[in-house]
């Protein structure tokens, strides 16, 4: 059995972000978590003692947080029935971020899935704050579903690396299931912008290859090309279902997340992404 967090503030983009779920998992048996977080519009001193279970005075976002959970909770069940998922609703006093890792840790999440944008989120702007933070904060993967992406069949995975780390079996485990719950083509894409690799990185080549043994994967090199463009268009002419991305400084998602300003719209993606947070060390340097 999955556990799922979807986060919501009610908005369209995290509807279409919880149908997206639902639709990706709709023949696994899974737990579905609907969560709201809320913090007052005004300083309540009353919440020194312990947030608003505390309080005698009855503060409207703890209603309008269960109402909004309540609906989508209905919502769901007409539009999306299915008897192999089951549901709770967490209403929070707490950011966004912090509640997501207390949920996770308590809940033992297996996916978050949320989308770009929130109720307030510009369209020229590629991830909302909330969803950066989540990203940058969650030990957990993050599938994360563009502004009106439809759901539809998952075809091929593409799994961009530099070879700097050797990934744990256990940090790609998510994304092994995924890939053989949907009978998909996994594509490792390397792209090579100046150096041949070095014997670190070939090690390192050589794990994933054993690591995704049982999944047949393609792997592909792109020479003379930058990245993350590379990979951006790469991911339009082969119309790659899903993107999976490790998450640590300076990779391409790191380099893809700081285009927050002017040149955002060319970052833009129709494309879902999972973002995988990495626990193992980059090595760098060659042993003698």
């Amino acid at each position: 059995m999955k556990n799922i967090l979807l986060p919501t503030d009610f908005s369209e983009n995290a509807w279409n972000s919880i149908s997206y779920a639902l639709e990706l998992f709709k023949a696994e048996t899974c737990t579905f978590y609907l969560l709201h977080t809320y913090t007052p519009s005004l300083y309540r001193v009353d919440y020194l003692i312990g947030g608003p279970e505390f309080s005698v005075i009855r503060d409207p976002k703890v209603d309008e947080s269960l109402e909004g959970l309540d609906y989508t909770l209905v919502e769901i069940e007409l539009k999306y029935p299915n008897n192999k998922h089951r549901f709770e609703i967490l209403s929070a006093f707490n950011t966004l971020t912090d509640e997501v890792e207390e949920v996770c840790t308590d809940k033992q999440i297996n996916l978050i899935v949320m989308g770009t944008q929130g109720a307030t989120g510009a369209k020229e702007i590629f991830l909302g704050t909330n969803t950066v933070h989540v990203i940058r904060k969650a030990k957990v993967p993050v599938l994360v579903v563009p502004v009106d992406y439809t759901y539809q069949a998952i075809t091929s995975v593409l799994f961009p690396t530099d070879y700097r780390s050797r990934y744990k079996k256990e940090e790609l485990q998510l994304l092994m299931d995924l890939v053989n719950m949907l009978e998909a083509e996994l594509i490792v894409l390397h792209v090579k912008e100046e150096y041949e690799l070095t014997a670190i990185q070939e090690a390192n080549r050589q794990s994933l290859r054993t690591n995704f043994e049982s999944l047949h994967p393609s792997f592909v090199e792109l020479k003379g090309a930058l990245m993350p463009d590379a990979i951006h268009e790469y991911v339009r002419e082969r119309e790659i279902d899903l993107l999976a991305m490790m998450n640590r400084k300076h990779s391409f998602l790191e380099r893809l997340l700081l285009k927050q300003n002017v040149d955002s719209v060319g970052y833009h993606t129709e494309t879902p992404f999972l973002v995988i947070p990495e626990t193992a060390p980059i090595n760098l340097k060659e042993k003698h």
